[in-house]
């Protein structure tokens, strides 16, 4: 009976697929586009390699834009799972 009823409350699941990947980078490219309008001081600190592929943005400029695109990412793959569109 219990592991029935919990059986019941596990959301279904999907498999990764390049549809993901496609959401994924476009929201880390809109939380590149956030960092880069609101960060005060975007080139302050360590320089990463090729930073002109990045905006000129610095390497915790980098990081906290990543860490941004993630969560924007998984909510909105999250999301689109639940409403069957991936």
């Amino acid at each position: 009976m219990i592991t029935t009823l919990f059986a019941a409350a596990d959301p279904a699941t999907f498999s990764w697929s390049p549809k993901c990947a496609v959401v994924m980078i476009a929201c880390n490219v809109f939380a590149y586009a956030i960092a880069r309008a609101t960060i005060r001081k975007p080139n302050e600190g360590f320089e990463i390699p090729n930073s002109k592929f990045y905006g000129g943005l610095s390497h915790a400029s980098v990081v906290g834009a990543n860490c941004l695109g993630h969560i924007f990412g998984i909510g909105a793959i999250l999301g689109l799972a639940s409403r069957g569109v991936l």
